[in-house]
């Protein structure tokens, strides 16, 4: 395994992912607006679509390369802030080696930001996603081959929209499991997308194309995190918004199945034994095993585009704690400000995670959903009111960080 020495910290390079891994440090940072006073018992699992995609590669190094970056800041102000002990940064583009993420820790999360204290995450894990990866196949059915409709998942480059896990406590590098090339029609009761131009069913994608096709739009990913001896996996994925289709609704069906992905993957063998991951190991998670499942879902329970039920297959299962729904007040009040279909939505709006043009409006997306073993104490969305002083941190369309919320549950083990 090869290593690169730095100072005082150490790059290691495992099957094709990054994993930067670094001297334990006491965290110095604290929660400024959610203190915790329990902290040595309690552990803040975190999501955050932060829109830091670029759109060409090599921008999203270009623009942490300094301390200056007006988005990256806010982001890092809003995580500094929460204070989470693990999180994951939804959008946020695969660079090999880990080049981006290490500047974003170092460059942002490492600095004060307006106030904020800086936060240390001694460890993070990056690994290669799917989005803009290309197929060589003609997936969206147009007469041509290529661009982002025909990668693997939709990307204009390789990478674009990954993700990163960073974490106050170890990552157990040796048992991560990635599920990049887990292919689709290996799902038992697959939704594969039907042509309705067609009398036969299931029929959009050709059996050539099937043979190749990737359920994961980015990946999904079991990184267990060693929380003072113990266990957690954290179960993150970004399943592709159930949008920018036809009536095919080959989006919305891939969309269910990503997130069915970790309900089978949490269910036992006789629900996850199909599963397999890129390394050839078969399986699901085994029973009695802690794990938060977090991530920007792309699925609200009764409102947006979702098929009916997609989210709930995590929500309703019986391995998962849902006891306590984050929410914000900052969302009541942009609901009841924007009006239009969010008067309409049937989802309470405290809930809302992200903050979307008309339509499908303001909905829950970005969700922290730990096992059964974590009892939840407290559960946020970082969504400030007009009134307070953080209202600057996410604002109004073009938003000064994103379109999306951090969320975060604390959790005892």
């Amino acid at each position: 395994m090869p290593t690169i020495t730095r100072p005082a910290r150490l790059a290691t390079s495992v099957a094709a992912a990054a994993l930067a891994l670094t001297a334990a440090v006491p965290a110095a940072s604290a929660d400024d607006d959610h203190a915790r006073h329990d902290h040595d018992r309690e552990v803040r699992f975190a999501t955050f679509n932060a829109s830091l995609n670029r759109n060409a590669e090599g921008d999203l190094v270009r623009d942490l390369s300094t301390p200056d970056n007006a988005q990256a800041r806010t982001i890092a102000e809003i995580v500094q802030r929460s204070n989470p002990d693990v999180l994951l940064v939804n959008e946020f583009d695969y660079v090999e080696g880990g080049a981006a993420a290490e500047l974003f820790r170092e460059n942002y999360l490492e600095v004060p930001q307006n106030g904020a204290r800086a936060v240390d995450y001694p460890y993070y894990y990056v690994a290669p996603v799917n989005t803009g990866v290309p197929s060589g196949l003609d997936l969206d059915n147009s007469g041509t081959v290529g661009g982002g409709n025909d990668a693997y998942g939709f990307g204009l480059f390789p990478g674009q929209y990954g993700m990163v896990v960073y974490s106050k406590y170890p990552i157990r590098a040796d048992r991560v499991r990635t599920f990049q090339h887990f292919l689709w029609k290996d799902m038992p009761g697959a939704r594969l997308p039907d042509d309705p131009a067609t009398p036969q069913p299931a029929d959009w994608y050709s059996p050539e194309e099937l043979g190749q096709f990737r359920l994961s739009s980015k990946s999904h990913w079991d990184v267990p995190i060693s929380v003072r001896g113990k266990a957690v996996h954290f179960l993150v994925s970004h399943p592709t918004p159930p949008v920018f289709d036809g009536p095919e609704d080959r989006n919305g069906t891939r969309n269910a199945d990503e997130i069915r992905f970790w309900a089978d993957y949490i269910s036992g063998p006789s629900r996850s034994r199909y599963v397999y991951d890129d390394e050839g190991r078969t399986g699901g998670l085994p029973q009695g095993e802690r794990f938060v499942i977090a991530g920007d879902q792309n699925s609200d329970p009764l409102d947006g585009d979702s098929l009916p039920g997609s989210i709930d297959q995590l929500l309703d299962h019986p391995r998962v704690n849902s006891s306590v729904t984050p929410s914000s007040r900052g969302a009541v009040e942009a609901g009841d400000l924007q009006g239009g279909v969010n008067a309409m939505h049937r989802s309470p709006a405290r809930f809302d995670t992200a903050d979307f043009s008309e339509p499908p409006g303001n909905i829950r997306a970005d969700y922290v959903l730990p096992s059964r073993q974590l009892r939840i104490t407290d559960a946020r969305v970082f969504w400030p009111t007009s009134s307070s002083p953080l209202y600057r941190l996410t604002g109004t369309y073009p938003f000064p960080s994103s379109d999306h919320r951090l969320v975060w549950v604390d959790t005892r083990l």
